[in-house]
């Protein structure tokens, strides 16, 4: 990321003006409502995005399209708001020396495997990971995905499963021939996943900081990756209490290259590789 921006409140080349206390306040509210922090470096990617819905709108300032979100908290608008503001950065089989980890993992349970992937984007590491799970696992036995991201546009690309080629590139012949369709015609230099990948995974709607979590079932691993960056502390232990009594006995979390939680929550414990098992486990 770039270093700490002090551009002046307004510039000559903005549309519109973007005042200390304008910045200052969208921080405040994707923190209490998305459990987002933006450092003070974020302002120009603040502006940037912002602006768009303002012009969507039709809005002339700032003020009036906070005042908006803020006196109407079940605006619809709230959905884009969050939208602007999340980064989706994600790749098929990202983070590449978590899957063998995960199919030996999986190999060894005994039942059907549920994974929950709880930062779903636009759908490259659940389908990675239902891929993962039907290279490593008989035909018969099943196994499922739950894939959810706060972000409903990335979520609807996930559920297309449509990719430019570029995407997949540099993956096996093997697996591109076994888990990808080419597109021909119009959709030339294109890629859909495979029916039989996409069944394994399911995505929803779902907020990391809502009070409560319409998850019923149990899972054998969960991936939380690149998400903790954006949380600050306090927020990453909450979270992570919350998933400890999801995980089924022996179950294991997975974390992102850069993200730490051994110092932050007493739940987990690393077993290696940036992945966790629960403290109690034996």
């Amino acid at each position: 990321m770039s270093s700490v921006l002090s551009a002046p409140p307004t510039s000559p080349e903005r549309q519109f003006d973007f005042r200390e206390a304008d910045f200052a306040r969208v921080r405040r509210m994707i923190h209490e409502r998305a459990g987002i922090s933006l450092g003070t470096h974020k302002r120009e990617m603040v502006y940037s995005r912002l602006a768009r819905r303002l012009r969507a709108l039709g809005r002339h300032d700032f003020g009036s399209y906070l005042d908006q979100l803020e006196g109407r908290p079940d605006d619809p608008e709230w959905e884009d708001f969050i939208n602007a503001l999340t980064t989706n950065l994600t790749a098929f089989f990202r983070e590449s020396h978590h899957f063998p980890i995960l199919a030996r993992f999986a190999a060894a349970r005994t039942g059907p495997v549920s994974v929950w992937c709880c930062a779903a984007s636009t759908g490259e590491e659940p389908y990675s990971i239902a891929m993962t799970l039907a290279e490593a696992l008989p035909a018969r036995s099943a196994a499922t995905v739950l894939a959810t991201d706060i972000d409903t546009s990335v979520l609807q690309k996930a559920r297309n499963a449509i990719y430019p080629f570029e995407r997949v590139a540099k993956l096996e012949t093997e697996r591109l021939k076994r888990f990808f369709l080419k597109g021909k015609g119009a959709a030339t230099g294109q890629v859909r996943v495979r029916p039989e990948i996409t069944a394994m995974v399911r995505f929803e709607t779902l907020n990391l900081l809502a009070p409560q979590w319409a998850i019923q079932e149990k899972f054998d691993a969960i991936f939380c990756r690149n998400v903790m960056i954006y949380f600050d502390k306090p927020t990453q232990a909450r979270i992570l209490q919350r998933f400890a009594p999801l995980l089924k006995p022996g179950g294991l979390l997975f974390a992102g290259h850069s993200e730490n939680f051994t110092y932050i929550s007493q739940a987990f414990r690393l077993r290696g590789q940036t992945v966790y098992e629960l403290a109690g486990a034996a």
